[in-house]
């Protein structure tokens, strides 16, 4: 074996023979707001209803951000948001997305349930 031979890249560590200056790790960083806290004070949310259709072929989506609950409460919400709508929808990344065009009947629905939510966007 030649003696001048030495590891210049290894799976744990990416390469060794350059040190990465100036790079981000590839690691991402939990956000604060990716874990799901309880619910201390429904006025004090940063609810946000949003219409959102690009990337989905022209259909309109109405996005509800903000809302400080868990998994299972925010499909419970969904399923009673989509009930009253009578329309679909889905929970993705701690966001409902009602399927259409509901912002002003999602914002009385929300009050109705102690959330105070804003309009968001145009």
């Amino acid at each position: 074996m030649n003696s001048d031979r030495r590891l210049v890249y290894s799976t744990e560590n990416g390469p060794l023979d350059k040190p990465m200056r100036g790079k981000k790790s590839g690691r991402k960083k939990m956000s604060p707001q990716s874990s799901s806290p309880a619910i201390t004070s429904p006025g004090k949310q940063g609810v946000r209803i949003r219409r959102e259709s690009k990337g989905r072929g022209g259909k309109t989506v109405s996005i509800i951000d903000g809302l400080a609950l868990d998994g299972s409460e925010l499909k419970v919400l969904l399923k009673k948001l989509k009930a009253q709508l009578g329309t679909g929808g889905a929970v993705k990344n701690g966001s409902l997305e009602i399927q259409g065009e509901h912002r002003e009947k999602l914002m009385q629905l929300l009050e109705q349930e102690g959330v105070k939510a804003k309009l968001s966007g145009g």
